[in-house]
This record gives C-alpha cells, sequence and structure tokens, in this order.
C-alpha cells in the first residue's frame, strides 16, 4: 500500500511537471504569468520558453525514468532541480536584489522532500 501511495504520488508529480513544460510551449505568456514574470522579448524570449520548458520536461522525464527502471538516482535527480531552483531563487534574492520569493521557494523545496520521501517509502515497500 506504501509502495504504491509512493507511486501515485511521483507519477502525479510526473503528470504536473509534464504540463507545466507543456504550458511554456503552448501558452508561453500565461506560463510566464503564472510564475510572475513577464513573456521577454527576442532572444531572451526564446532563452526563457527554451530554458524552463527544459527544466519542467526534463523534471518529467527523470520521474518517469525513476517510475518505469525502478532506479531512485533518477528520482534523486529531480529532487535535486526542485532543491537547486530554491537555492538559486535564494541567492538572486541575496546577491542580485531579487524579490524574496518565498512561497515559490517553499513549493519547491517542499517538492525535492515530497520526491524523495516518495522515493524512499517506495523502496521501503
Amino acid at each position: 500500500m506504501i509502495a504504491r501511495t509512493a507511486r501515485l504520488i511521483l507519477w502525479l508529480l510526473a503528470a504536473v511537471t509534464l504540463f507545466l513544460g507543456l504550458r511554456w510551449v503552448v501558452e508561453p505568456e500565461a506560463a510566464a504569468a503564472s510564475l510572475g514574470m513577464p513573456l521577454l522579448e527576442g532572444l531572451a524570449r526564446s532563452t526563457q520558453i527554451g530554458d524552463i520548458s527544459a527544466f519542467f520536461f526534463g523534471i518529467a522525464a527523470m520521474l518517469m525514468l525513476g517510475l518505469q527502471t525502478g532506479r531512485d538516482s533518477w528520482l534523486h535527480a529531480a529532487a535535486i532541480f526542485f532543491g537547486l531552483a530554491a537555492i538559486m531563487r535564494t541567492l538572486a534574492w541575496l546577491l542580485h536584489d531579487a524579490t524574496f520569493a518565498g512561497p515559490l521557494i517553499a513549493v519547491e523545496v517542499a517538492l525535492a522532500l515530497i520526491i524523495l520521501l516518495a522515493a524512499k517509502m517506495r523502496r521501503a515497500a
């Protein structure tokens, strides 16, 4: 039962991150607004859409690979990406006068911890 719950949580996170990546491709203006940013222009738009959609598609792929192969290293990699996003947001605030993004940082830390906990639950069962 615990392993099944862990797998369900991980599949839901994979689906959500896949959706977020797809949203950046299909509705970049709405995706940007949901993160509190404008859709940039020119080369900056290319970088914004490319990098952020790759972030979400990559995490979705890592979660799905971890689920399909049973290798926790893929799940750990996905958690690392969320953790690094939280760290980089904090550094942007500390070093570059960015607005402190507390709620977004909290979500990223929570997602990293949920992934790590689900991986552990899956292993323990």
